[in-house]
């Protein structure tokens, strides 16, 4: 594969761009000159293809290599306290986690561990990249927002906190459209195509003053009538990000900050990384401790209840899309949650990073991983079949 087309294929990582060790790990002020945007972006063609040391090392220390912002934990923190151990056999556990590079696991009930580990050099006081189960969080932003009254409703039209994109293919599109990533708008997600939308999208000159990811997608044509047809999009994700931020004039880790980190009891200050004009690529990209992807997860089933609306979780957990052959019998996608069968639903992404919530079962489930490839259906399968087994050892 040529350079070119690793580096297209980095940047479809969901736009990461990177730096190396001598960016500090809160980034401010205006837009990087064009010489140090490129080399930012030669930089970020690596995460793709790191081989499995570079994983081990960089996938816990992602702030060492990237610009950042700093997600504030408060003083209070919510407490996890054991309960009892999992009855499930550890020759079920340790192989999984060897054949999978798991660093770390754990399995809450009822707001109690009862079952965590850690391996790889990994342990209860780092962080580890999230990929896409920050989508999740972004998504949740948008519910506070408009329970802080900074949005109006899902129902309103994208073009109304975004005007950038007036005159595009998001005319008529809704917020709910985006969180539900079926605007109609033509998109192709393939990492393996340099021409793919994923890996042009930050390969592009920005105009002065203009967001990366709006430059980009306001460019986008309508391939189908919105609310017709899912396609995943993780520039759509990035869309959702630039719109929270516009419609609260905060940034997403100031926000997170103050609606989730602090009043819910994060542990650790958690770190999301920026893209070419110092703004979070709200698509991916937090480092976040094990136990507060816990603690997320039990925030979901929560409820989310004086952030969120009232009845926010259960729209935005429940499949909001046609229906779709590809997801398998009862899966589904919602505000940027996987939603699967018997009401259950997830944060998934690559590498192996998922927080999966059994609601039936008051569960959460994290793994942080450094799978060998970013993806694949061996191991989304056997995965599949440890929370199987997680969640009949929690009867």
């Amino acid at each position: 594969m040529t350079k070119a087309k690793l580096l297209l294929a980095a940047l479809a990582l969901a736009g990461c761009v990177g730096a190396n060790s001598r960016w500090a790990p809160i980034m401010a002020g205006p837009p990087l000159d064009p010489a140090a945007e490129a080399h930012i972006r030669l930089a970020g063609a690596e995460i793709l293809f790191w081989d499995q040391a570079q994983r081990d090392a960089n996938f816990p220390h992602m702030e060492a290599k990237f610009p950042g912002h700093i997600v504030k934990a408060g003083g209070r923190v919510h407490p996890l306290p054991a309960g009892a151990a999992l009855p499930i056999a550890e020759g079920d556990v340790a192989p999984f986690m060897a054949a999978q590079n798991v660093s770390g696991m754990i399995v809450l009930q009822d707001g109690k561990i009862r079952l965590e580990r850690y391996a790889r050099g990994f342990d209860r006081d780092g962080r580890w990249t999230s990929f896409s189960v920050a989508k999740s969080f972004t998504s949740t932003l948008v519910g506070a927002a408009i329970r802080d009254g900074y949005i109006g409703s899902v129902d309103d039209p994208v073009t109304r906190y975004i005007p950038d994109l007036a005159g595009s293919g998001y005319d008529g599109v809704t917020i709910a459209q985006l969180l539900t990533m079926t605007s109609g708008v033509k998109w192709n997600e393939d990492y393996t195509d340099p021409n793919s939308d994923v890996a042009r999208m930050f390969s592009k000159p920005v105009p002065a003053g203009a967001d990366p990811t709006v430059a980009y997608m306001r460019t986008l044509p309508r391939a189908d009538p919105p609310g017709t047809k899912w396609v995943y999009k993780t520039g759509e994700t990035n869309l959702i990000g630039v719109l929270v931020e516009r419609a609260t004039k905060k940034t997403l880790a100031a926000y997170l900050s103050e609606k989730i980190w602090k009043p819910w009891g994060m542990e650790r200050d958690a770190f999301w990384m920026t893209d070419q004009a110092g703004n979070e690529v709200s698509g991916c990209c937090l480092s976040v401790g094990l136990r507060d992807y816990a603690r997320m997860g039990m925030f979901a089933l929560s409820g989310g209840k004086g952030v969120v609306p009232d009845g926010w979780f259960a729209r935005a957990t429940t499949s909001q899309i046609p229906a779709t052959p590809d997801l398998g019998p009862g899966g589904g996608y919602g505000y940027q949650w996987w939603v699967l069968p018997g009401g259950r639903f997830a944060a998934i992404g690559i590498f192996g990073q998922s927080i999966l919530v059994d609601p039936a079962k008051k569960l959460v489930i994290v793994t942080s991983s450094a799978w060998p490839k970013a993806v694949g259906p061996d191991l989304s399968k056997a995965r599949g079949a440890l929370w199987a087994k997680l969640e009949a050892a929690a009867q």
